[in-house]
């Protein structure tokens, strides 16, 4: 999709939420708005989106449904900050990065597992020293790390992805926190389309009977988890997937997570 063409869609959400702007990015002669949408409330939950431009569903659902998501928000006194395309570049051309080849998404901290030695993901369990905010990284995760950083940690965050590398039409997540909390969420995304249970999903991860990976990867959903905020998930559908059905998925989960913060501890 054309960005200026979304872009409009977004700043037409104005009349449910203040629409504005937390930076820009600059792809050769093409400069990129970065929107956040904010509702007030009396505990918040942050929604991330769009870090990957092959991963359009993210983005389209808040497009199109912020409305009712909003008015779900607002009648349980829940606040929300919504980023809906964080990776703009990326999403206009379809493609996992933005225009430069830079790679959004695992910049957000950094662990030493020796002293003086950083790696940004933990692969396997392991022990380490401290995890630290990166200050590196990509414009687009630059801009989106600051952007976050002025706030203090929310009650909850949803990161709303997609897999581009299992083949067919299913649904999983990445979660951290009490597995109970995000059962139910899995069970109603599962009328809608399968869910990816005992199975590996690429060299690193394995999802368990849920369907649910817990991966400390160094993305805003890892960096939140370690600031304390209790619910925390990267929400993927598979590409394949139908729109309408990865609609009807990401508002299980949405809707879910604002059930969760306002239903506080």
């Amino acid at each position: 999709m054309n960005y200026t063409d979304y872009a409009k869609r977004i700043r037409a959400h104005a009349q449910v939420a203040d629409v504005s702007e937390y930076g820009r990015v600059t792809e050769g002669d093409q400069d990129y708005p970065l929107f956040r949408l904010v509702v007030p409330g009396e505990r918040w939950l942050v929604i991330t989106s769009g870090f990957h431009g092959e991963e359009p569903a993210g983005p389209l659902t808040l497009a199109q449904h912020f409305p009712a998501v909003a008015a779900y928000a607002v009648e349980r006194g829940v606040g929300l900050r919504v980023y809906p395309c964080i990776n703009p570049s990326g999403f206009e051309a379809g493609t996992r990065y933005n225009r430069s080849g830079e790679k959004p998404n695992n910049d957000f901290l950094r662990y030493e597992i020796a002293p003086g030695e950083w790696v940004g993901e933990l692969n396997v369990a392991r022990p380490f020293l401290r995890w630290a905010l990166y200050d590196g990284g990509p414009k687009e995760t630059r801009a989106i790390r600051s952007e976050l950083a002025r706030y203090a940690a929310p009650a909850a965050a949803l990161d709303i992805h997609q897999d581009d590398y299992l083949g067919g039409a299913s649904t999983y997540a990445y979660t951290f926190g009490d597995k109970a909390a995000y059962r139910p969420l899995v069970e109603a995304s599962a009328k809608h389309v399968a869910v990816v249970r005992s199975q590996k999903v690429d060299d690193h991860s394995f999802a368990d009977a849920d369907g649910l990976i817990e991966y400390h990867d160094g993305s805003v959903t890892d960096w939140y988890s370690r600031q304390g905020v209790p619910y925390t998930a990267a929400l993927e559908t598979t590409t394949p997937t139908p729109r309408d059905v990865c609609d009807a998925v990401n508002l299980i989960w949405i809707r879910g997570f604002i059930d969760l913060v306002a239903r506080g501890g």
